[in-house]
């Protein structure tokens, strides 16, 4: 028997409903260590974490994840912090 439109519509947004989970929590635990990085004063591990958790955010908009301003956003602030801990520091 073939399936309903509704039915290929749920599967479709089932699968990427995954997808775009895994995704976030990459980017949310890439953040987390970018933040413990610079809680523990380790500026040159936190600038090597910023990196990859721009290129986490870049490829995650680019699948549709976050909107790019979003993560326009995020960046600026990650810098922002990073910036005030050289200062301080």
């Amino acid at each position: 028997m073939a399936k309903s439109s509704a039915q290929k519509r749920h599967e479709q947004s089932e699968k990427r409903r995954l997808r775009n989970r895994s995704v976030r929590s990459s980017v949310r635990t890439g953040i987390r260590k970018f933040n413990g990085a610079l809680s523990a004063g380790d500026t040159t591990a936190a600038e090597t974490q910023l990196v990859s958790v721009e290129k986490l955010l870049d490829s995650a908009a680019g699948k549709g994840v976050f909107h790019r301003n979003t993560v326009a956003r995020t960046k600026s602030r990650l810098n922002r912090k990073l910036n005030s801990s050289r200062a301080s520091s």
